[in-house]
């Protein structure tokens, strides 16, 4: 199983495994990682699971597409590295990737 660390802008870690195909936001909302609201659900409506990527891991999560570039506007502080959590779908290919919460949703 592929491995996510969350890291809050306190510092504090959550590491978390995750199942192939399932989206970043809803392994941190099973898990109660804070600052991940997720008000919509993951129909990339609301940007209320806003995160940053680390820079290592930006190529292997990918790009924002057209829907999810147009809600990351909404956000506050957004950063070359923001996506929402719900468009990043868990693959092996990210085992291990560090995501960070803005400081604005914890």
């Amino acid at each position: 199983m592929p491995k996510i660390t969350f890291i809050d802008p306190d510092g504090q870690t959550h590491v978390l495994e995750a199942d192939d195909g399932q989206s970043v936001m809803k392994v941190a909302v099973q898990n109660g990682v804070p600052g991940i609201e997720a008000d919509c659900g993951g129909a990339c409506a609301c940007a209320t699971c806003h995160v940053y990527v680390d820079p290592i891991w930006s190529a292997a999560a990918g790009n924002p597409g057209d829907e999810e570039k147009e809600m990351l506007t909404y956000t506050v502080d957004p950063q070359e590295t923001s996506r929402l959590s719900c468009q990043i779908k868990v693959s092996a290919a990210l085992d291990g990737i560090v995501i960070r919460i803005p400081a604005s949703q914890h």
